[in-house]
């Protein structure tokens, strides 16, 4: 019977990829690092941990996470999302940002609060066949917690890590109870502000948290490359250093994303921050909160914009609350030439049309609509295709209302001459 034979530290027989021998730079990296090799039944991969006791931003939550912020953040989730010892952030570096089978997640990073800091450990592939021992790891610590967290995750690193798994074929994949990806409510409370909802931006400007020197996300995959074919193991270092501070700026954002959504009326810097907040709310059904943010947003003087937008959104609310006074009121304050302006002149020619009765006044701001309309087309501050529908939708309605109003016109004449005393009035006219 023929015995397997070990070259660089993995059975023959086991899973390899492209280059079957680890590195001869690997042993210089892991002494650099002070990272260890760790077994499991697959074989080995390189690992390492580091306590960072400073916070970015935030201070860790101590107890139970705040419920309204949860309500936002995650509706209907499992209740060990409560729990923050229950979460474990996520990042990975990879062969390549395409995603598909032929990606690798070559460093996998994890972090946990813990003792009033953040455990960071990470799991690296000194070559591709320790592939399989790297994920074994990962599982077994996303089955000590349950809550994966993670920016820009439900999109690239968790889809590519369930492939990993069921490309193995003997790996079971992992199942989280929750999955918080914090890019979303991040564009929602930010992108308005500082356009970038990059980590490393956010880090800066809502953390005000430097990084320094970090390796630019798009050299990562040709420096892993170069290591695999013997380059020296000194250019990987950053790399590490750069997935570590990716999981400390995850936890911060999220302390301070999570400190946003339960008390924006005292923790909100801005009228920007506010009106992210008042759209979430929305999104949630939570409308009377989202009604209250909208105006406070309003009231601390937004770009004009966003301004209109938020009154949008609030006149929806309104009208949906059948508060058509409030509704009434935000449409003539948005009048204009924006996709909100022409918004509220429908709106408010539906409004005297079916609820006032008034087809005269609906059909007059359906022409000033239309004029409107001409004015931002010879000036050029409209698209030409955006205009056409405009116009369209304002000539049917016009029309419709001209009819209406003229049959109304006809109905009063009618009603008049069948009135006492209407002959006599007549026949004093024709003398």
């Amino acid at each position: 019977m023929k015995t397997a034979r070990r070259r660089g530290g993995v059975e023959d027989g086991a899973p390899r990829g492209m280059s079957p021998d680890i590195p001869e730079g690997a042993a210089r990296l892991a002494e650099i690092l002070g990272a260890t090799v760790r077994s499991t039944r697959f074989g080995e991969h390189l690992g390492l941990r580091r306590w960072f006791s400073d916070a970015i931003g935030d201070e860790p939550p101590g107890g139970e996470l705040d419920a309204a912020a949860l309500r936002l953040l995650a509706p209907g989730a499992p209740e060990e999302v409560a729990n923050p010892s229950q979460w474990l952030f996520l990042d990975t570096e990879t062969t390549g940002l395409a995603g598909g089978t032929g990606t690798y997640p070559f460093l996998v990073g994890i972090a946990w609060w813990d003792a009033g800091g953040l455990e960071v450990e990470q799991f690296f592939m000194r070559e591709h066949s320790e592939e399989h021992s790297l994920l074994v790891a990962l599982a077994e610590r996303m089955a000590e917690r349950r809550v994966l967290v993670t920016f820009n995750g439900k999109s690239f690193d968790w889809p590519l890590l369930e492939t990993r798994f069921r490309m193995t074929r003997k790996i079971k994949t992992p199942a989280p109870r929750a999955h918080l990806d914090f890019l979303h409510p991040s564009r929602n409370l930010w992108r308005l502000k500082f356009g970038s909802v990059r980590l490393q931006d956010l880090e800066r400007q809502v953390l005000g948290w430097h990084r320094g020197a970090d390796v630019m996300s798009e050299l990562i995959p040709a420096m892993y490359f170069d290591f695999l074919r013997g380059g020296p193991p000194e250019p990987l270092v950053p790399i590490f250093l750069h997935n570590q501070m990716d999981l400390r700026g995850l936890a911060g954002l999220a302390c301070r994303v999570m400190t946003m959504l339960g008390d924006p009326e005292s923790r909100g810097q801005d009228a920007l921050e506010l009106f992210g907040v008042s759209r979430i709310c929305e999104r949630r059904g939570e409308t009377a909160r989202a009604k209250q943010l909208y105006k406070q947003s309003l009231a601390a003087e937004l770009p004009q914009a966003t301004g209109r937008v938020a009154r949008q959104s609030l006149a929806r609310l309104a009208k949906r609350e059948n508060d058509l006074t409030l509704a009434r009121e935000l449409w003539e304050a948005m009048l204009g030439n924006s996709r909100e302006g022409y918004d509220a002149y429908e709106q408010l020619a539906i409004y005297f049309e079916h609820r006032a009765r008034e087809p005269h006044r609906a059909a007059a701001i359906a022409r000033k609509a239309l004029a409107e309309l001409r004015r931002a087309n010879r000036l050029g501050t409209i698209e030409p295709v955006a205009y056409r529908q405009a116009r369209e939708k304002f000539e049917r309605r016009l029309a419709r209302l001209e009819r209406k109003a003229g049959r109304r016109t006809l109905l009063d004449a009618l009603v008049e001459a069948e009135s006492p005393g209407f002959e006599e009035e007549s026949n004093q006219r024709a003398k």
